[in-house]
């Protein structure tokens, strides 16, 4: 069998080769398949724990990985795709091989198909896992709205997804809000010159595929019937509009007014945009300046945290955490102490001690920079209450006891997914 089964992979072909490849999918034994919840899919979907064991002296890689038994044509062309997407920094799942050449161990199985195998993006949500759970207003906008930053940045680089929903995206918490991965890119490809009539086709399937999807949801009760599911669809339209506008629309100024240009990047930074080139235009008689930014990049505040501390977080949590830096460096840093300075001893001083004391078989309920992120809500909340201001170590006790018990984790071992 092996003679003829290709892996398209090196760090995880060791890994690999132990699984039941001449079996189909649906028929694996329950001792390899991870319960994590999956969201729907065309195709069959297992999520796998690589084992650990040696081969050859080399230790295999391990982790959890999600295969997918799809055609191979398809499967390679989402390979390339992931791969691409990987390399320009997108937020998608990780590709990890694709096998093909697979032998049935019984003739009757007929032709077995192809599988893609990607790794499981930790303290990632199904979009029907994260309605499972008790809702709170605005938070169907939020996870539409994250889609909707998702569709730009996937524009901004070229990629035409060609079937956007939010069944083929995952979400991860962002401080209040969420962030949005790419999870399938069978119909995806990138273009030289991505048309607006392709943007406008994307954002069109869109809008449809969250309609029907909401309405799926109140059909099964998760979703209240007063909801207008034709507004949550028409939200990611407004919300792509609005953004891709503010990215990349043309704005004239006045020349003696050059000061807007500085208002410009830092109005795209608070969106956690970094503008790498501006086209600016200048008009023969100078009266008027055309402006327009050329190269946009996503993660500022991402990027800025990780040049301070050496956290990476989501961007909204790293704004969250750049902004806890300031207020710790105006309290308690000499005044003439640089962003720097104060960073570092925020995060051995508050930081690393608040994560430090969260217990071991917690770890996994929520990312670190989330539960710092928590905490200090918790911590703000408890200060209002009290008409006084929380000790930070207090705030975190309070929050270790009342608050995170009740949480599930969120890393992998996740209670069985919503019906399908």
């Amino acid at each position: 069998m092996r003679e003829s089964m290709n892996i398209t992979s090196s760090t995880y072909a060791a890994a690999l080769l132990t699984l039941p490849w001449g079996v189909p999918l649906e028929q694996w034994p329950a001792e390899l398949i991870t319960a994590l919840p999956r969201g729907i899919s065309r195709h069959v979907v297992r999520f796998i724990e690589l084992g650990a064991a040696p081969t050859q002296g080399v230790d295999a890689r391990t982790g959890v990985v999600a295969v997918k038994e799809i055609g191979v044509r398809t499967a390679h062309h989402e390979y390339k795709m992931l791969r691409e997407l990987q390399r320009v920094g997108a937020p998608a799942v990780a590709p990890v091989a694709v096998i093909t050449g697979r032998q049935p161990v019984n003739p009757r199985d007929g032709e077995l198909t192809a599988a893609l195998i990607t790794e499981h993006l930790e303290f990632s949500l199904p979009y029907r896992e994260l309605f499972s759970q008790d809702m709170v207003p605005g938070q169907p906008e939020k996870l539409i709205q994250a889609l909707a930053v998702l569709l730009v940045r996937l524009h901004l680089l070229g990629f035409y997804w060609g079937d956007v929903s939010l069944s083929n995206t995952l979400f991860r918490r962002d401080a209040d809000t969420y962030s949005a991965y790419l999870v399938d890119a069978e119909t995806g490809e990138f273009q030289a010159q991505l048309s607006d009539a392709r943007r406008a086709y994307d954002l069109d399937i869109a809008r449809v595929n969250i309609i029907g999807e909401m309405m799926d949801l109140q059909a099964g009760g998760y979703l209240a019937e007063d909801i207008d599911v034709i507004a949550l669809g028409t939200l990611v339209e407004s919300s792509y509009e609005d953004l891709w506008r503010e990215l990349t629309a043309e704005e004239a100024i006045d020349a003696g007014e050059p000061w807007r240009i500085t208002e410009r990047v830092e109005r795209l930074a608070s969106l956690g945009f970094d503008v790498g080139e501006l086209r600016v235009e200048t008009e023969a008689d100078r009266a008027n300046v055309t402006l327009r930014p050329v190269v946009v990049s996503p993660g500022h505040h991402h990027r800025l945290l990780l040049e301070l501390t050496g956290l990476s977080a989501e961007e909204h949590q790293a704004q969250r955490l750049l902004g806890a830096i300031r207020t710790f460096r105006a309290l308690e840093c000499a005044e003439t102490a640089s962003l720097e300075q104060a960073a570092h001893r925020w995060l051995t001083e508050e930081y690393e001690p608040t994560i430090a004391a969260v217990p071991e078989d917690a770890r996994f309920k929520l990312e670190p920079a989330q539960l710092f992120h928590e905490i200090s809500d918790h911590r703000w909340f408890m200060a209002e209450h009290r008409g006084a201001a929380v000790p930070l170590a207090e705030a975190t006790q309070s929050y270790l006891m009342t608050v995170l018990p009740s949480r599930r984790d969120e890393a992998r071992l996740l209670q069985p997914p919503l019906s399908e």
